[in-house]
């Protein structure tokens, strides 16, 4: 391996505490996987932590023999950053424990735990933080570039509900980033993504959820797209914090409430999930049901956890994964009928346009409250394509790109970094818009030579 002898990796494997693998061993394949089959990258060496100390070995080895870094929680970044060629992966896979203070309300969460160990843990207690839509998701990258889902209206960001974090800093220090100590650097850490150092443990403050929610999906015909998604702006604009309703436009999965001359059909699916009493919940979305002719509905009342997994048979690993994503403030006419449009044609039974509605909790800090400041994104537009065989690649990926750009013109400023894929770091300073100058000095001043910089990278000032 460039830069490193096998005596240095020898002497390494004796110091560290978890597994060291190398690209001769037979579990090499199958740990450099991560969930987009886009990115087919090979690392020298596997370092797979099993504590903080074995994290800071492994800086201190990358920073000392110049090895390009990359850091692994749940590998699931669409941009594949979790991964290099030729240099060192940090895997945290193993650091996945979730610790619960019920009466706190408190929860502390490794970085490799995925949403469903965190949902897990918390809904024992009747609790929960808001996180993102796919169980799957590791928690580390969701929270470092922001985090939303279906508690967002009510809850906030995810990092809206970090409380502090633990750092192994580039030069090998651990310390603790909160609002007391170091609070520069938290402020950079929720969204700054994983520019700062490599986090061994976050802590959230908890709310109460369920552990049953109003949630499910309705389905319309994709011919009356226009008047129900023109009546799902008005609708997000004064539903209650309680109700999220996400838009999806894609071909019908073959869904048992549906009918089979609709599978396979393009169609606009409307999910939500209501984070009160359900009784309460269903009067609020009655009105749903008279914006078309519903093909047909799963809403019911069921275990937080479960809705939470509902859409992971769509978003299984293995397949080949490219994003767009704009964040609108409102969705205008010619918002809408560019989504329809594109909608209309996509170029794969897997490929799907989804709209989540934010606002409520999310928009009330201020913008320059900490490093994410897209704040005025009540809408954010998510352009998934997602196909199988790699023939199919230069379609799925222009399709997604044409919609990206025909859709700009509408778009309010900023972006959602998680979204951002590996060949979008041009968008990286307006994503963050006004707080870019000022993360940038915090990177200097705790990462100045850029060694994690497998990420929507900060250069340093």
């Amino acid at each position: 391996m460039k830069n490193l002898q096998n005596s240095e990796i020898e002497a390494f494997k004796n110091q560290f505490g978890g597994e060291v693998i190398l690209p001769t061993d037979p579990a090499f394949e199958e740990v450099r996987q991560i969930w987009n089959a886009m990115i087919d990258r090979k690392p020298g060496i596997i370092a797979r932590c099993t504590c903080a100390d074995d994290v800071v070995l492994a800086v201190n080895l990358a920073r000392e023999h110049q090895l390009l870094l990359s850091v692994r929680g749940g590998g699931h970044n669409i941009a594949g950053n979790a991964v290099c060629d030729e240099g060192l992966m940090i895997d945290l896979s193993l650091l996945n424990q979730v610790e619960v203070d019920p009466d706190k309300r408190l929860a502390r969460v490794g970085p490799g735990c995925t949403l469903a160990d965190v949902d897990g843990a918390t809904q024992k207690h009747g609790l929960a933080m808001p996180v993102g839509i796919n169980s799957t998701t590791g928690i580390a990258g969701l929270t470092l570039g922001g985090g939303f889902g279906w508690l967002s209206r009510k809850y906030g960001m995810t990092i809206d509900s970090l409380v502090s974090a633990h750092v192994v800093t580039a030069d090998g220090r651990q310390i603790l980033a909160s609002e007391t100590e170091n609070s520069d650097l938290f402020w950079g850490l929720r969204g700054g993504g994983g520019n700062f150092g490599i986090v061994t443990q976050f802590e959230f403050k908890l709310h109460p959820v369920g552990p049953n929610v109003l949630s499910g999906l309705m389905v319309f015909p994709f011919a009356q797209a226009k008047s129900i998604l023109t009546q799902f702006a008005r609708f997000t604009q004064t539903a209650p914090d309680e109700l999220s309703v996400w838009m999806v436009a894609r071909k019908a999965p073959p869904l048992p409430f549906l009918s089979e001359d609709v599978h396979g059909k393009e169609i606009i699916a409307l999910a939500m999930c209501y984070v009160g009493d359900p009784a309460e919940g269903e009067k609020l979305i009655a009105p749903l049901r008279q914006f078309g002719d519903v093909h047909g509905e799963h809403i019911g009342v069921q275990p937080f956890c479960d809705w939470q997994q509902a859409f992971d048979p769509l978003l299984t690993p293995g397949a080949r994964n490219y994003w767009k994503s704009h964040n609108f403030t409102e969705l205008s006419e010619g918002a809408i009928d560019c989504a329809i449009e594109y909608a209309a044609s996509l170029p794969s039974p897997q490929c799907e346009i989804f709209i989540a509605s934010l606002g409520c909790a999310t928009g009330r800090p201020e913008p320059d409250a900490m490093a994410y400041s897209s704040r005025d994104a009540n809408y954010v537009l998510n352009v998934h394509g997602r196909w199988d065989a790699k023939e199919d690649d230069e379609a799925c990926i222009e399709w997604a790109r044409e919609f990206f750009r025909k859709s700009k013109p509408f778009a309010s400023g900023g972006a959602y970094i998680n979204f951002l894929t590996q060949d979008e770091a041009d968008r990286t300073e307006s994503a963050y818009g006004p707080t870019f100058k000022r993360l940038q000095a915090i990177k200097k001043k705790y990462d100045p030579d850029n060694l994690f910089r497998m990420n929507q990278n900060i250069k340093p000032a």
